[in-house]
């Protein structure tokens, strides 16, 4: 990771500027969710650094502080927000067109400082997002030239805004589906494919590469082929910088990490799981390519294998049939519907079935997520903890994790996993929930 027990972590002091590559509906919604939060006008829902609690030793002990309090996070009043978009709405005008938040509620009452927000101009290559265009691109003489252009915006942005630190989030569209070429299997030859502007390098790669070379911990939030790849992995750990990724773990596949475990533990059988999805916003249409739902098929996919592990129950889990789908409805805006259909089996084979029909917010839940990371990732870079932060993989559909080793997707696997290394960067006991202590 490397993870050090018992660090001292460097003090949360001075303002922390939040980027995002991708000004749309989970980033507006995150901004104008953290600013209405700071006046008091909502409530950090869904939010595990600002409503979670983690317990500290003897369950007869009683102490479980709240996890902001536990562990040196930056508070919701020193941040800072700023970012790239294809689009030149500015906060408020993007939140409005995006129609998540109550204008009158939520919007109105924030408005001046939504409106102080302008995105920066967007790195962007049409092939890669094939549904959208926008006026508000970068122009250059290479794609090293676009990354420097990023380079010099950071740098801009913190001075600009009295920053001390920096973390980026990449809340943007879902690229075309890649995979890693010899472009990507060390720094060098990427930098050199950046200098040539090779087809194969995509607006995310640069935005990650931009980050990591101005010193930024970068959070991958789409399944694009982004940081998770060995050059820039290289990268991050030259500069001593924690990564993590991938795609924000919201809806469908949120109830998959809550249910499959279920059906293990109890060793029901699955024969089938059919999910559906409709949704109309602008990730809706943009996943109406093939190419780039191809990346959210992927991403989709590899939860279940990995929860069931079907080499070590065949007679369970040895036939599933897996099937997910994604459809562009514009009238149902970002209220995304997930419905699933699953076969489960019980004793002697016996068939049953559940249907899940889940009327969610999409960016309501990947707003409370985008604060998470950026805070959590902000602890790391202070813990001095760098590379791949699989410890986060609480949050994501499709976790990263060092070559060799298979994601774990289980939810409640993945929540552990998190607060024991919160417990262990503090040298507090961990919990392994055995409770032997109690009956001595």
């Amino acid at each position: 990771m490397p993870l050090k027990k018992s660090v001292d972590v460097k003090p949360a002091s001075g303002k922390l500027g939040i980027l995002m590559p991708g000004m749309g509906a989970v980033a507006t919604t995150f901004i104008a969710g953290v600013i209405a939060i700071r006046k008091g006008i909502g409530k950090p829902i869904g939010s595990l650094t600002q409503m979670g609690h983690i317990r500290i030793g003897k369950r007869t002990d009683g102490n479980s502080p709240a996890i902001k309090d536990y562990v040196s996070l930056a508070n919701l009043d020193d941040i800072v927000f700023g970012g790239w978009d294809i689009f030149t709405d500015n906060a408020y005008q993007a939140a409005m067109r995006a129609g998540v938040l109550d204008e009158h509620k939520h919007l109105n009452p924030i408005k001046a400082e939504l409106e102080a927000i302008k995105p920066m101009t967007a790195v962007f290559e049409q092939k890669y997002v094939k549904k959208l265009t926008g006026p508000n691109v970068k122009t250059g003489t290479s794609k090293m030239h676009l990354a420097e252009q990023l380079m010099e915006d950071i740098k801009q942005f913190k001075a600009t805004n009295g920053c001390d630190r920096l973390i980026a989030v990449w809340c943007g569209s879902t690229e075309v589906y890649r995979q890693p070429t010899e472009v990507h299997a060390s720094l060098a030859a990427f930098e050199a494919g950046l200098r040539a502007s090779h087809d194969d390098i995509a607006p995310s790669q640069m935005y990650a590469y931009a980050c990591l070379k101005m010193g930024v911990p970068y959070a991958n939030g789409a399944p694009n082929l982004s940081v998770d790849t060995p050059a820039l992995l290289e990268l991050a750990r030259k500069q001593n910088l924690p990564v993590t990724g991938k795609d924000f773990k919201t809806g469908q596949t949120l109830m998959k990490t809550i249910l499959a475990p279920g059906f293990k533990a109890r060793m029901l059988g699955l024969a089938g799981w059919y999910s559906t999805n409709i949704l109309g916003n602008r990730d809706g249409e943009v996943l109406d390519d093939p190419e780039s739902f191809k990346s959210k098929e992927v991403s989709k996919l590899g939860v279940i294998d990995h929860i069931l592990q079907p080499e070590l129950y065949p007679d369970l889990y040895g036939n599933i049939s897996h099937v997910v789908r994604i459809n562009y409805y514009p009238p149902r805006g970002d209220n995304k519907e997930g419905w699933d259909n699953i076969d489960i089996f019980g004793w002697l084979g016996y068939p049953m079935q559940i249907k899940v029909d889940f009327l969610c917010r999409d960016s309501i839940l990947a707003a409370p997520i985008v604060l998470d990371l950026a805070l959590f990732m902000d602890f790391a870079h202070r813990a001095g903890m760098s590379g791949v932060q699989e410890w986060l993989s609480f949050y994501w559909k499709s976790p990263m994790t060092p070559e060799g080793l298979y994601p774990e997707h289980d939810l409640f696997i993945q929540l552990m996993k998190l607060k024991n290394t919160l417990r262990y960067t503090k040298g507090d006991e961990l919990i392994t929930h055995l409770g032997a202590e109690y009956y001595d």
